[in-house]
């Protein structure tokens, strides 16, 4: 499978490796509907992509990891997909867990958790406290996530500040609004990579990827490996991060 690089550059202006890589997983439906499965198997199957994901980042040395596993407007799907769903999390917080923290990997949960059950609730608390010290690698698992949701929470929590006069609107800056955001001591992305062959952001971590590269692959997540991520960082090796600046600047780094 051949991932075409962005750029054309010199070894000199090629990027390190990635540090953070953010996945929307996309494509568990059509995979199952284009093998006469249910949309559940789909979901079933996506989950142990997972699995390939991380053992992927760990290998190519990535220290952040975010999935995007629920959005919140998940929510609109049928009630029965939504109750695959929400069984297939209960599940792997009760059951992988445990491999997790063996492994020396740090679990965190973004997004809205008051807006799940309080069973989940209550298993994501004992599997973020359980995995608190590791440092191998963060995952980040996106649940009741969404972009716009995310900033507006994070413009609450500004004027609630306001009002309480412990902050003035004009101490207001990027590092006052990040401090708000579910990701607070996660850096934004490197690297964005969306399977299914659909080219959309679909409302995620809209404030972290302003400068992210995006990445889309021709894959259903059910069948997304390892190997992918290895091609991905490499695909991002060749790129060139400008940030704004020019090629020649001294400025701009990989």
């Amino acid at each position: 499978m051949n991932i075409p690089a962005s750029y054309s550059v010199t070894d000199q202006e090629k990027c390190q490796g990635p540090a953070h890589i953010a996945v929307i997983m996309d494509g568990n439906g059509r995979w199952a509907k284009e093998r006469g499965l249910p949309r559940a198997e789909g979901h079933r199957r996506g989950a142990k992509a997972v699995r390939s994901a991380i053992k992927g980042a760990v290998d190519n040395g990535l220290d952040f990891l975010t999935i995007y596993a629920f959005s919140t407007e998940n929510w609109n799907r049928s009630s029965e997909e939504v109750s695959d769903l929400m069984g297939l999390l209960r599940h792997y917080l009760k059951n992988e867990v445990k491999s997790l923290h063996k492994e020396g990997i740090r679990l965190k949960v973004i997004g809205d958790k008051a807006g799940l059950d309080q069973d989940i609730q209550t298993l994501i608390k004992q599997s973020e406290e359980k995995t608190a010290d590791n440092e191998r690698l963060t995952l980040s698992i996106a649940l009741n996530y969404g972009g716009r949701h995310e900033l507006v929470h994070a413009m609450q929590e500004l004027a609630l500040d306001i009002q309480k006069g412990t902050l003035s609107p004009d101490d207001i800056s990027q590092a006052t609004i990040s401090d708000r955001l579910y990701t607070k001591n996660i850096p934004d992305p490197d690297l964005v990579i969306r399977t299914s062959g659909e080219h959309r952001i679909s409302n995620f971590l809209l404030w972290q990827i302003a400068y992210s590269e995006l990445l889309f692959l021709d894959v259903y997540w059910p069948d997304f490996t390892e190997d992918h991520v290895k091609m991905a960082v490499e695909n991002y090796k060749a790129r060139q991060r400008r940030f704004g600046g020019r090629p020649d600047d001294a400025s701009v780094t990989g």
